[in-house]
């Protein structure tokens, strides 16, 4: 059984434009990205609707950061 994520932290869910604004990437980058299994896939909400889980997004971000710093210490 998959552990219930909403019991262990509140889940928040943004928006393309929120996540466009915290990745610094194009929309056509991050669902190419998605599609490379390399970016965080979205949620669907609704029939029409998708969000992200914002600790998804700052745990990629964090990822990025941490693969930047240990490339410039080579």
């Amino acid at each position: 059984m998959e552990k219930d994520m909403a019991s262990s932290s509140e889940i928040r869910f943004i928006k393309l434009p929120e996540v466009l604004a915290l990745c610094g990437r194009s929309k056509s980058s991050i669902y190419g990205a998605i599609k490379k299994g390399e970016f965080p896939a979205p949620v669907k909400l609704s029939r029409r609707s998708v969000g992200w889980i914002h600790s998804e997004i700052a745990s990629w971000a964090a990822a990025r950061v941490r693969a930047s710093r240990s490339h410039a210490q080579r």
